[in-house]
């Protein structure tokens, strides 16, 4: 009977520490948990910040295509980008004459119904520009190229 009790105060003094060992484990998973948890919220802030700004600064480049298409003239040069505030006082709009890309394709583009007898054509000029919508509380930035036609114009290379 006592060789019974040593065996088991003996295994009870070898397991001394595991339940210590499992607590520490147990609130190491736990801290990894919540760890993970934090990190996945303020990732989805931060793409959220970052939609909600560029939608914004899309915004202000679509009011500056609407702006463009009001006022385009190619024959008054504006050889100095415009930016233009708007209303809500941190997004804005750039209007850049001309575009920095090079004109792919035909400078101009014919125009069907505006034959004119006489071996006159007609079309329409051809024009690359960037309008750039910026967004200063999300720092943010939207550049959407154009392509504006202007015409019509005469392409015949008649003389007179």
């Amino acid at each position: 009977m006592q060789e019974k009790i040593l065996t088991a105060l003996s295994k009870r003094n070898s397991e001394a520490g595991f339940a210590l060992i499992a607590a520490i484990m147990a609130c190491l998973i736990l801290l990894a948990l919540g760890m993970l948890v934090i990190s996945l919220s303020t990732q989805d802030i931060k793409v959220s910040v970052k939609i909600v700004g560029e939608k914004r600064a899309l915004a202000a480049a679509e009011t500056g295509l609407m702006s463009l298409a009001q006022t385009f003239n190619p024959q008054v040069p504006v050889l100095v980008p415009q930016t233009t505030n708007r209303a809500d006082g941190v997004s804005s709009y750039t209007i850049n004459y001309p575009s920095t890309r090079p004109v792919l394709g035909a400078i101009v583009v014919p125009l069907s119904g505006y034959s004119i007898g006489g071996g006159q054509r007609w079309g329409q000029s051809r024009y690359n520009l960037d309008v750039v919508g910026r967004n200063t509380e999300y720092s943010t930035q939207v550049t959407i190229g154009v392509g504006v036609g202007y015409g019509p114009v005469e392409m015949s290379t008649m003389s007179r």
